[in-house]
């Protein structure tokens, strides 16, 4: 397959390279500094699953030269989605498949909405890594895995096709039975590990066993389980149990991706994340008091990372 990774940082860029280690035909979009490393040195991936060096990749900054392909990773941050989703444009041909891999539960009706529903596909994926300099990405963390399906989890060829080149490449895949119970599964852990990480500003082990700071992510996931709910997920009955447990099991040294970017000054995922919560529980009539003491505490942050505070 014809592959285009829109976004090459930690996320794109590994789960680009290790298909593009496998044989499948990957451009990487990227800009700057990653982009200028891309073309002159290729991608370095260090990784408890295998260390690996691409010495050439093909990568542009500009869609238009690539034309249309058969299938594009979206791995831009959140609130680059609506941006890059324009960019994209050249990219998709009658028959391209569109699988985002952001954080939050907005991606998929944010790309429909500009380059066609019949395109896209729902998706998540589990890693922890990052660009740890301009092409060289470290997988620090958790197994990847994606998950990918049919927004009406209808069975299709296309989707069988994107698994069984992730399984050729040794990335942990799955087609779920409903995936947008898969990618709220996902948010229950990452909004609330996010939120929490971001306003305490210390890793998951120090506010996991506070227990100030454990009852207030007991209580945000339990939030956006309550939230899940109203917008008609079926979550298993125990969800919040399993969540908390998936978060009791990470390292305890780790921070998630939107507190790095909130501690740094950097523009971060806040609105998709702990604001989502806010904003989909206002509009369920749901009251999100943890979440939206996380949102509110975070925003003037936020705003002026964006250079949007007065």
């Amino acid at each position: 397959m014809r592959i285009a990774v829109m976004g090459s940082g930690g996320a794109g860029g590994y789960f680009g390279g290790r298909l593009a280690e496998n044989g499948e035909e990957v451009i990487f979009i990227a800009r700057g500094a990653n982009l200028d490393a891309l073309r002159s040195a290729g991608l370095r991936v260090d990784s408890p699953n295998g260390d690996f060096s691409l010495s050439a990749v093909e990568a542009t900054d500009q869609p238009s030269e690539i034309g249309a392909v058969d299938v594009v990773l979206v791995g831009v941050k959140a609130w680059q989605l609506l941006e890059a989703a324009q960019a994209m444009r050249p990219l998709i041909g009658e028959r391209t498949t569109v699988l985002p891999l952001q954080n939050g539960v907005e991606a998929a009706d944010q790309l429909a909405r500009v380059l066609g529903v019949e395109h896209v596909l729902g998706g998540t994926c589990k890693i922890i890594s990052r660009l740890e300099a301009p092409g060289h990405i470290v997988h620090a963390g958790v197994d990847p895995f994606v998950a990918l399906g049919e927004l009406d989890n209808s069975n299709s060829d296309r989707v069988q096709q994107l698994v069984d080149a992730f399984e050729r490449a040794g990335v942990g895949v799955q087609n779920p039975p409903d995936i947008h119970v898969a990618i709220w599964q996902k948010f229950q852990i990452m909004a609330p590990l996010s939120g929490v990480g971001a306003v305490t500003r210390v890793p998951i082990g120090v506010f996991r066993e506070t227990p100030e700071t454990r009852r207030m992510l007991e209580q945000a996931i339990r939030e956006v389980e309550s939230l899940a709910r109203a917008q008609g997920i079926a979550l298993p009955g125990d969800a919040s149990a399993k969540t908390q447990a998936i978060i009791d099991g990470l390292p305890p040294e780790g921070t998630s991706s939107m507190q790095r970017d909130v501690m740094a000054g950097r523009p971060s995922e806040l609105e998709a994340q702990n604001g989502a919560v806010v904003r989909l529980g206002r509009a369920a009539g749901l009251d999100t008091p943890v979440n939206s003491f996380i949102y509110r505490s975070l925003l003037p942050m936020e705003l002026a990372a964006r250079s949007e505070l007065e």
